[in-house]
């Protein structure tokens, strides 16, 4: 099948010049032609009208190339579909593509089945070169998507087929719209059996006018997929053979860059990456004039400040890897070896007539916690970072690459401010710097309020619960507790879709809890969605917890006597210290115990005879669970062998009397 000429499609516009495609269903495309088109008739529905004016004035564009970002709700199935496009293309042995999710290769991604980190890959097509842009769905990592979009002319928005658009769905697509890319939207898993392709088509569109897109982009191109069995289509009732339509609606779709090969030289850094052989390298995208090896270039930094550097080596994507050519021109996105001290937002540029380019600005973060080195009575066993020193470098290296984070030292401590985009955000920061081998105490996550004027502002998401339509009772009032409030509820196949608007201090912790009350049935999505004044209070933890009072290994006959009162967090034989939390208290405050208490042992007969001790298993928490679980006077314990809680305040006698001290000066 060979890619049609302009406007030799059925239905072509004459005064237009565009090709159209007959949809699959009739009645949803004829609103849209009444409203948008009014030269055609309305017995002859279109898939899309016409495109939004291009963003560049350039003199040409380059033919051979396109750019497209993959852009998604998570779990929506880019990854997957991007796997598709890779077996499509024809360029990779089976060997080569073996498994799901391809482009996950950090351990992180593998396990928890989400994609963190943007990527970039390229896959010759018909003599095109398309670079795909495969972005991260979580609303924790918007971050990425933000800087990366700047490196593309299309977008893919995926959608699920049951659960149409979600709320990262917004964020994204009003993303995509803001940098003027043409989106094309692809309706993922129609092999579900609770698809209803055509009715998501109908939300998409309502999302698009709600997000104020101008008319060209309000009527996007469409088809249907299943990335899990490789096919797209232009029908969800006709299942198709491969992906081959949604590659000829890339080429027919997306606009080829728009360059101006006679100017100077400028390329845009969107990200970094680090080799141990070479150092720093700088990936972006080139925006006008060309680089070579061995050329000199002026580096356009923050605060006006301009640096001199010589290109080492450039290169290319090529199909999964990056290959060293001599030269790239604009257009391409390349990755420069050489520019020591870059950052990201900077811009390389010719030396003789030096022009930056806007630098990168992303969504200010809303939540923070506090960092500091382990200091519990165990530190310094797992580890082999310790000091603030260690831990100053690597949040300093993070903050180079990671453009939604913000660190900032707390005076008179060795502790730092460690602000993001959420809970998930940061636990994926600490995630990996523990298996880097830190050892860190994180403190409980905090909402970042802010002024206007004499009104204090917090952040508020929005949230989506999915949970079964038996249990929105619990759901509704656990969230409402919380100072959320309902703004739609629809359902689909026996489940309900609630959305809230709900403060983001409201979010900390709900996720666990809704688990408790729901039987383990709610999902949940949220995303953020303004500062508004300050709500009132929001309930925290209700339960206290199990303080031990004794250093040693919890034994099997201690424990015994407190899993009658409480949820432990260890087990027989974990290593316990004076301070640290053992367990969750069925009630209210805190309770001392000793859970290394053994059974004595004399030569006196005892009537009766001993019982088996049978425990139940130690609740053992992941990380964003325990963020979520401590209050103000504790803390995370974060080393690479193991996840422990404490109080801030180890021995029991000082935490009494800071408790005393502290009334005395509220009694006053």
């Amino acid at each position: 099948m060979s890619l049609p000429a302009e406007g030799t499609y059925p239905g072509a516009c004459p005064d237009h010049a565009r090709p159209f495609r007959y949809p699959a269903r009739l009645n949803s495309c004829r609103r849209w032609v009444t409203i948008f088109h009014p030269h055609f008739h309305s017995s002859t529905p279109v898939t899309h009208v016409s495109k939004s004016p291009p963003r560049s004035k350039a003199r040409s564009r380059r033919q051979d190339v396109r750019n497209v970002a993959i852009i998604a709700h998570v779990d929506h199935g880019k990854t997957t579909l991007v796997d598709c496009m890779l077996r499509q293309s024809g360029r990779f042995r089976e060997a080569q593509l073996v498994g799901d999710c391809i482009l996950d290769s950090n351990d992180l991604e593998r396990e928890r089945g989400i994609t963190i980190l943007a990527k970039n890959i390229a896959i010759p097509y018909r003599g095109v070169k398309i670079n795909i842009i495969d972005t991260p769905g979580h609303a924790d990592f918007g971050g990425e998507v933000e800087r990366v979009l700047r490196l593309a002319e299309g977008a893919l928005v995926l959608v699920d087929a049951a659960e149409g658009p979600m709320p990262q769905t917004r964020f994204v697509l009003s993303k995509a719209l803001e940098f003027g890319l043409r989106p094309i939207v692809v309706v993922n898993k129609i092999d579900r059996p609770d698809a209803r392709s055509h009715e998501v088509i109908d939300e998409v569109f309502d999302l698009f006018l709600q997000l104020g897109a101008e008319e060209g982009a309000a009527e996007f191109p469409y088809l249907f997929a299943s990335a899990k069995l490789g096919y797209a289509t232009a029908d969800p009732a006709q299942p198709g053979s491969s992906i081959q339509p949604l590659m000829d609606m890339i080429l027919a779709e997306v606009p080829p860059p728009a360059i101006d090969p006679a100017a100077p030289l400028q390329m845009l850094v969107t990200t970094l990456d680090w080799s141990d052989y070479v150092g720093r390298i700088a990936i972006g995208r080139i925006y006008s004039g060309a680089v070579a090896t061995g050329q000199d270039v002026m580096l356009m930094q923050r605060e006006d400040r301009a640096t001199s550097a010589r290109i080492a080596a450039v290169h290319v994507f090529e199909d999964l890897g990056r290959v060293e050519v001599p030269a790239a021109r604009a257009g391409d996105i390349v990755a420069l070896v050489g520019l020591e001290g870059v950052e990201i937002g900077d811009t390389v540029c010719d030396r003789e007539s030096p022009r930056a380019l806007p630098r990168l600005t992303v969504d200010e973060p809303t939540l923070k916690m506090t960092f500091g080195v382990n200091t519990s009575p165990l530190a310094g066993r797992e580890g082999r970072y310790l000091t603030s020193r260690h831990l100053r470098e690597r949040l300093a290296r993070e903050t180079e690459k990671n453009v939604a984070l913000r660190v900032e030292p707390i005076a008179g401590t060795e502790q730092f401010s460690v602000a993001g985009r959420g809970v998930l955000h940061l636990s994926i920061l600490i995630e990996t710097m523990r298996r880097e081998g830190y050892e860190l105490s994180i403190g409980k996550p905090h909402v970042i309020l802010r002024r206007r004027g004499d009104v204090v502002e917090e952040p508020f998401e929005s949230l989506v619960v999915e949970v079964p339509e038996g249990q929105t009772g619990p759901v509704m009032e656990m969230i409402g507790q919380r100072r959320g409030q309902l703004r739609e509820m629809t359902s689909h196949n026996e489940y309900a879709y609630l959305t809230f608007s709900i403060p983001a201090r409201g979010l900390i912790g709900l996720r666990t809890r809704l688990l408790n009350a729901t039987q383990g049935t709610a999902v949940m999505h949220h995303r953020f969605e303004a500062y508004r004044p300050l709500e009132g209070e929001i309930p925290t933890r209700a339960s206290g917890v199990l303080v031990s009072i004794a250093a040693g290994r919890a034994v099997a006959y201690g424990l015994d006597s407190l899993q009658q009162r409480s949820e432990l967090h260890v087990g027989p034989g974990d290593v316990v210290y004076e301070g640290m939390i053992v367990g969750e208290n069925s009630r209210s405050g805190d309770m001392s115990v000793n859970p290394t208490k053994e059974k004595k042992l004399s030569n006196m007969r005892a009537v009766g005879h001993d019982r088996n001790i049978l425990l139940k298993p130690a609740r053992r928490l992941t990380l964003e669970e325990a963020l979520e679980f401590i209050e103000e006077d504790e803390l995370v314990e974060v080393t690479p062998g193991q996840i422990r809680l404490r109080k801030i305040v180890l021995r029991e006698l000082d935490r009494k009397r800071l408790a005393r001290r502290a009334a005395q000066t509220a009694g006053t």
